[in-house]
């Protein structure tokens, strides 16, 4: 992996199901990895709307519903979909290399509106 220095793992693919997504840890900030399909994705863990935990909510094809309220967030790039949520998730870039799942930092991002 080029400059595998800037990435850190956070998981290995085996920890990982299309239905129960691995809640990691960051320098103290909880994420949320998911499959979909052959895919993986990184989210911040904690909803923008209130204190559920995404990892903890209901995965229904491309989104998550969180446990709080019943809002729901696209998986792929953090929007919300569903009231009352209206803040995206945080997302980042994710890296599989040799059975790991790994992230850069540096390439957490916020859908806009």
């Amino acid at each position: 992996m080029s400059g595998a220095a800037n990435y850190i793992e956070l998981c290995a693919v085996g920890d990982v199901t299309q239905d129960t997504p691995y809640k990691a840890n960051m320098d103290g900030t909880d994420l949320a990895v998911f499959q979909l399909d052959d895919q993986y994705y990184v989210t911040e863990d904690l909803c923008t709307h209130g204190p559920g935990s995404l990892c903890e909510g209901y995965v229904d094809g491309d989104e998550v519903e969180c446990p709080f309220h019943q809002g729901k967030f696209n998986i792929k790039t953090g929007v919300a979909t569903s009231a009352p949520c209206t803040d995206p998730l945080t997302v980042w870039t994710v890296i599989v290399q040799n059975g790991k799942i790994f992230i850069d930092p540096a390439s957490a991002r916020k859908a806009t509106p």
